[in-house]
């Protein structure tokens, strides 16, 4: 069985933005367009497409990121002529903060994003965490400025925030015919025409000269856009200085190589809404973001020589994916997510799971529509598709072939900052809760279970209280469990700011055989790495870790090593200050002893365990809380108001600016004191303000703090 889509014909990007800029309408756009729909659903109506969770419908929000399928022919291309007919393979994503990690795992396997802004608010916290984690990945964006048919809507001051909050490299690649009623059109500035779409759902695209009060402005942008294309080749800025004028063909093969390095970043604008403008962004699609060859070949190490192995995006290379999402579908079951970056697969045969070391039967793969599901036989490389049933697979895995083999880099993910207690309300419900949160767990790795060991208490944890809420919702309607929660409660965190060194000899005398184990050790906060920093051998680092090990001349021998590190890092599991797990801690084994006889595994942890406590009671130990990046937008008359409660919530207020018709005022704030906020500042502002909260550091907390935690713990 051969391809049926050559790879430079395939395009897989991704659809983000801040909540509520207009993702899912755009999507259904592209999917009408593309003729996998006959019917646009609407998200105020609860019939999209993408979104279809009961719980996304009901709330009008994404809460999961949606895969789809679809084949687009360039609008300039002749209907009949389908050589440049290109296959999509699109991902809807989030843009709720709770949900980042949709953004994040499905930029990990996308080549290429386009970048939704509402017109009216421009860049949103939520844009600038996911640009950054575009940046992150180096994936190639395009930026489509939308609901320039919103009352307030501004494509200059919208343009103006992506250069000054993104990136300066951001380049008009189009300018609105009209704005909020009067919105028709787009002037395309690549080939100075201008652009009305008529006709049911916007589908007949009419070509104009651009209307004379437009026409001035047009002359100007393009300039300084085909200035900004040609500075990002040597050769083409010379000839520009030249004096050459350069065909649209040449000016766009430019832009494609610039795009793909990520030099530039084309701005179009929009309303999906309103039908205007989402076929030209197809088209940019086509043009400008790349296929799987157009990206670097990906990087992975062989698990049994660990030396560095690297993949080309070719069918005829050894099979190499990753696992980037897992679903537990109601029809088909436990779905597992993978991109193929070389190689095929087919249906029927095994698959090597490099991480784990284990082979799983491939029984069905299945391309998706959405909610809906296409059973292939084969995938090649380049291609998102899903495996049914997979047992053992989780997100970060590495599919591989067995001969030849690769394990590629894990995505990281953020650690949760909320925590509540639940309890199920009956004994059936208890059989099943533990299976509903495992599943549950595997889906999201930013939703964690866990015990309390002294209270027998269940904890979950996550990202927000809506993470959660949604969590337990689920819990009640797919796996039909009831269950009590608690309320919220912060994910606080311990810390050393000092030195501190500590030596302890665990020695027990039984009748028989003993226990001895002695070590000494050195804490100290863990010092962030210099960017191309190499990890000397002896270091073993983790993201919140580090454990050196110093012993000359076998004083502990080898083998005792990794128990003296695990006593360590179960100590740091419990904490000193007030029994919340300890991060940036650094630890160096310096010395300790050992006995033919009576030395064990269990001693050296138990040894290990004590002299950490010993040396991180005299280090002096701290409480960290999370602090959260806040953007309250509301009318200028609540300002006061607001400030007012911000700064009795500990809150550092560091700017504000106009929004649309609003004041936007971004504070940095403990979210131990926003529980709840959303409520009080509907009731403070006459339900006009609105509030986004996201994770941004921790920071130590103030001493009455801190007795107020401790005493709360006992």
């Amino acid at each position: 069985m051969n391809r049926d889509y050559p790879l430079d014909k395939v395009r897989n990007f991704g659809i983000i933005a801040h909540i509520d800029a207009g993702k899912t309408t755009t999507s259904e756009r592209i999917l009408y367009y593309t003729g996998m729909i006959h019917k646009i659903g609407e998200v105020h109506e609860g019939e999209t497409t993408t979104d279809w969770m009961e719980q996304e419908r009901e709330r009008g929000i994404t809460i999961t990121a949606a895969a789809i399928t679809c084949f687009w022919n360039p609008t300039y291309m002749p209907k009949t002529d389908t050589s440049k007919k290109v296959r999509f393979n699109i991902i809807d994503t989030p843009g709720h903060i709770d949900f980042t990690v949709e953004v994040k795992r499905s930029l990990r396997v996308l080549d290429g994003a386009v970048v939704v802004f509402d017109g009216v608010a421009g860049v949103e916290p939520q844009s600038e965490t996911n640009w950054r984690y575009a940046d992150d990945g180096k994936v190639p964006r395009l930026c489509f400025i939308n609901k320039m048919d919103r009352m307030g809507a501004s494509f200059e001051r919208s343009y103006k925030s992506i250069l000054e909050r993104l990136n300066k490299n951001a380049v008009r690649f189009q300018i609105p015919i009209g704005t909020e009623g009067d919105h028709v059109g787009v002037v395309d500035l690549m080939k100075m025409k201008a652009y009305t779409f008529e006709g049911e759902k916007g589908i007949n695209i009419i070509e104009k000269d651009i209307p004379a009060d437009l026409l001035e402005d047009a002359k100007k942008f393009r300039a300084e856009m085909v200035e900004k294309i040609v500075e990002t080749d040597d050769a083409a800025m010379t000839k520009f200085l030249e004096g050459t004028q350069f065909s649209v063909d040449e000016l766009k093969a430019l832009t494609r190589k610039a795009v793909i390095h990520n030099k530039i970043f084309p701005v179009f604008t929009g309303s999906a809404l309103k039908n205007v403008g989402v076929q030209l962004v197809l088209d940019a699609v086509v043009d400008y973001l790349p296929s799987p060859l157009d990206i670097p070949a990906i990087k992975g190490i062989n698990p049994n020589t660990g030396e560095e192995v690297i993949r080309h995006a070719s069918d005829e290379e050894p099979f190499t994916a990753l696992a980037f999402k897992l679903q537990n579908d109601p029809f088909v079951g436990a779905l597992t997510f993978f991109r193929v970056y070389s190689g095929t697969i087919e249906a029927g045969t095994y698959i090597y799971n490099s991480t784990t070391g284990k082979k799983e039967r491939l029984g069905r793969i299945v391309r998706l529509q959405a909610d809906k599901r296409e059973e292939v036989k084969k995938v090649f490389a380049g291609e998102i598709a899903a495996a049914v049933g997979l047992k053992d697979a989780l997100t970060s895995h590495t599919f591989c072939d067995e001969n030849n083999p690769i394990v590629l880099e894990v995505i990281k993910f953020m650690e949760p900052v909320v925590s509540l207690r639940i309890e199920p309300k009956t004994k059936a419900d208890q059989e099943k809760m533990g299976m509903a949160l495992k599943k549950l767990g595997n889906e999201d790795p930013t939703f964690r279970v866990s015990s309390n060991q002294e209270t027998g208490e269940t904890i979950i944890s996550g990202m927000g209280e809506l993470h959660l809420e949604i969590m337990v919702d689920r819990m009640k309607r797919e796996f039909s469990v009831e269950a009590n929660v608690g309320e919220p409660q912060v994910a606080y965190r311990e810390t050393i700011l000092n030195t501190a060194e500590a030596e302890h000899k665990y020695i027990k005398q039984t009748g028989g055989k003993g226990q001895y184990g002695h070590v000494r050790i050195t804490l100290k906060p863990m010092e962030k790495l210099v960017e191309g920093e190499k990890i000397p051998k002896n270091v073993k680092r983790y993201d919140d870790f580090e454990f050196i090990n110093s012993i000359k001349g076998g004083v502990i021998p080898n083998e005792f090593i990794p128990a003296v590190e695990k006593g360590v890092h179960e100590a740091m599991d419990r904490g000193i200050v007030a029994g919340f797990k300890m991060v940036n801690v650094s630890c160096e084994l310096t010395f300790g002893s050992y006995h033919d006889v009576d030395s064990s595994e269990i001693a050296y942890k138990i040894a290990a365990s004590q002299a950490f406590q010993d040396a991180a009671k005299r280090a002096k130990p701290v409480i960290l809380e999370p602090i959260m990046r806040l953007e309250v937008v509301a009318p200028e008359k609540y300002m006061g108001d607001i400030n007012g409660s911000i700064a009795s919530k500990r809150g550092m207020i560091e700017g504000q600016e106009p929004k649309g018709q609003n004041i936007a005022i971004h504070a940095k704030v403990p979210l131990s004191e926003m529980f709840g906020y959303t409520t009080s500042l509907r009731s403070m502002t006459s339900g006009q303000g609105s509030a986004m909260m996201e994770f941004d550091h921790y920071e130590v907390v103030p001493g009455n703090v801190e007795k107020e935690i401790v005493e709360k713990r006992k």
